[in-house]
């Protein structure tokens, strides 16, 4: 999948994913995607949440050999 942005957060622990992926939608428009890795396990539903708190949308996740990849769209 395609990403605008890619943000690599894996060896941090919650709640720095969410912080990090906060200020990088910052820096995105709207309708641009962000890509994120992140290998804390609680940051699944973390994003989820918060991505749905926001207006955006998570289009996509998966996990890779203990990396968790998601993909969310800027509302």
């Amino acid at each position: 999948m395609n990403s605008d942005k890619v943000l690599d957060a894996k060896g941090l622990a919650c709640p720095m994913p969410i912080v990090r992926t906060k200020k990088a939608m910052t820096e995105l428009e709207s309708g641009q995607v962000l890509e994120i890795h992140a290998t804390d396990k609680g940051a699944k539903s973390d994003l989820a949440a918060w991505t749905k708190s926001g207006g955006h949308e998570l289009v996509s996740d998966t996990e890779e050999n203990g990396v968790l990849k998601f993909w969310i769209k800027k509302g």
